[in-house]
């Protein structure tokens, strides 16, 4: 769905003059980019899941970007989707239904103001220089940092199976899988993060040129700012008419779709599915996937946690309960850990270091203040909108008993200052999965001042709702005991969670209900997931 954050931006960007050369007598340009304008200290977000990723830091306020396709295949459809909100600016690249399996490379310049995240899953990121604050990461892919002699930097490095190496003067990586050090007045900061792939730190050898990606023709590059527009030949002495397939249309309307599949004789989850499996209607009108996620695709989780009114016992067991969460996901999954009674506690950022998971885990401790689950739960949907855009698809798993401050009938607090009805909007927007764990709580109201059974009648609903809203599991706890159970439960769901994304048919952003359904080639299958959105 369209997350808060993106309804800044909800029409389609058309940037014209960007060509495919499909032959050679229709070559590009060499220097020429799609260019997009970024306010001093803005972000910058980029994903490349099909190829490379070459950048470096220029002195301009501008990123510039272009792509780059190997082979010598047509393109139908624009592989560059440009999500622009302002301060924060999201690039990344999608490949369409019955498109070839061909690389598709980018090649990037940065501010040196920004804030930089590059993310690849098994591409080759070669990066020059650093900006105000760079983020590499990917899964498989080997990273190159190329730095001067006189960057000013604090690097960090982590990788979990792959090797760290570093020819920087006086620099050398003395740990593997480790590697920290500082550089001048460290005024900037460089992270980089691997699972398995190789990282190298290297000293500058002159231009990013000796080192960016190299791909063969066609090209998709885009014009400088002040080049003539949409019908204006990328090409030298050549007349040759531009068609429709050879415009690149940078579109942001993105609504993306998590579902599990389930069959409903055996209620098991089915796993293996292909996108042509799939058939999605919204508003009874057929729609087009232009991306598909298995479900063996990783995914980005948040554990929240109610900890109100817990004694230290029962926050032992909800330790335990957290840590056979963590021991269950999957590898290839980062976890956080957010616990929440009267204000929100991030106790662990997302990560896959299984280890430090449970040592932070280990640190949760009992929380005092009114229950604030509305708040913690946008907090939360917030904070996955923050780390995880469109790198991975997302989910939140919530434990609590539903009783936040504001259900009538809960004795002495105030709760949230986001009313039920605005949680339950976010949650519909969300653009995850919410799986909800319902705690009984219960007991026997011997006054008015307690707690009155009517309210947990409520929490229990609500916690329902929110499941349901959010496209996810709605699971009834009725002993904290179980609750480890309750959590693998969620683990096992995750992994039948299948992700579609689509541009509508009905463009215009009227603010109202779009019905979605989803139709699945499999005897007695059913997709589980959210019925629509709010086309904002």
């Amino acid at each position: 769905m369209f997350s808060k954050a993106s309804r800044v931006l909800t029409a389609v960007i058309f940037i014209f003059g960007l060509l495919i050369s499909l032959s050679p007598g229709l070559t590009a340009r060499p220097n020429e980019d799609i260019r997009i304008e970024l306010p001093a200290g803005g972000q910058v977000r980029v994903e490349n899941r099909f190829g490379n990723i070459a950048a470096e830091v220029w002195d301009n306020s501008a990123v510039s970007v272009a792509a780059t396709v190997e082979g010598s295949t047509r393109l139908s459809r624009p592989p560059i989707v440009i999500d622009n909100r302002g301060p924060m600016l999201m690039i990344s690249v999608v490949r369409t239904p019955g498109a070839p399996v061909t690389p598709i490379h980018l090649t990037l310049k940065l501010p040196a103001s920004c804030a930089a995240e590059i993310v690849t899953t098994s591409g080759r990121i070669v990066m020059s220089g650093t900006s105000a604050k760079t983020l590499l990461k990917t899964f498989s892919g080997p990273v190159e940092s190329v730095l001067s002699e006189a960057t000013n930097a604090k690097i960090k490095a982590r990788t979990t199976r792959g090797t760290i190496s570093s020819t920087l003067s006086g620099q050398p990586a003395t740990n593997a899988h480790q590697f920290e050090v500082q550089l001048g007045a460290a005024e900037r900061t460089l992270e980089v993060q691997s699972e398995t792939g190789e990282i190298l730190f290297k000293n500058d050898a002159g231009n990013l040129t000796n080192s960016r990606v190299v791909a063969t023709e066609p090209e998709l590059i885009g014009p400088k700012n002040g080049t003539r527009g949409a019908g204006t030949p990328a090409v030298d002495n050549q007349n040759e008419e531009i068609s429709e397939g050879d415009v690149i249309r940078v579109d942001s309307q993105l609504v993306t779709l998590n579902m599990s599949v389930i069959d409903r004789s055996t209620n098991r989850g089915l796993m293996g599915l292909k996108q042509s499996d799939f058939t999605l209607f919204e508003d009874s009108q057929q729609q087009r996937i232009v991306q598909f996620d298995s479900s063996s695709a990783p995914f980005d989780l948040v554990l929240l946690i109610d900890l109100s009114g817990s004694t230290k016992d029962v926050v032992k067991l909800i330790r335990a309960a957290a840590a056979r969460f963590i021991e269950a996901a999957r590898s290839a999954d980062r976890i956080a850990v957010i616990t929440f009674a009267g204000e929100q506690q991030v106790v662990s950022e997302l990560t896959a270091d299984r280890e430090l998971l449970k040592q932070r885990i280990e640190s949760i401790d009992t929380a005092r203040g009114d229950t604030k689950l509305y708040d913690a739960t946008d907090f939360a949907i917030d904070k996955l909108g923050q780390d995880s855009k469109k790198s991975r698809r997302t989910a939140i798993v919530l434990m609590s008993d539903g009783l936040d401050g504001t259900v009538p009938g809960v004795s002495g607090q105030r709760g949230s200052q986001h009313s039920y009805q605005e949680t339950l909007r976010n949650i519909q927007e969300f653009d995850g999965v919410l799986y909800t764990l319902w705690l009984n709580t219960e007991y026997q109201a011997l006054s008015p001042l307690d707690t009155q059974p009517e309210a947990f009648d409520m929490g229990h609903d609500r916690m329902k709702e929110m499941a349901e809203a959010g496209g996810g599991v709605f699971y009834e706890v009725e002993r904290l005991a179980d609750l480890a159970g309750a959590y693998e439960q969620v683990v096992a769901d995750l992994g039948t969670v299948y992700s579609l994304a689509y541009r509508p048919t009905n463009s215009q952003r009227d603010g109202k209900w779009r019905a979605i359904r989803i139709g699945v080639n499999r005897t007695n299958a059913v997709a589980r997931g959210k019925r629509g959105y709010y086309a904002r």
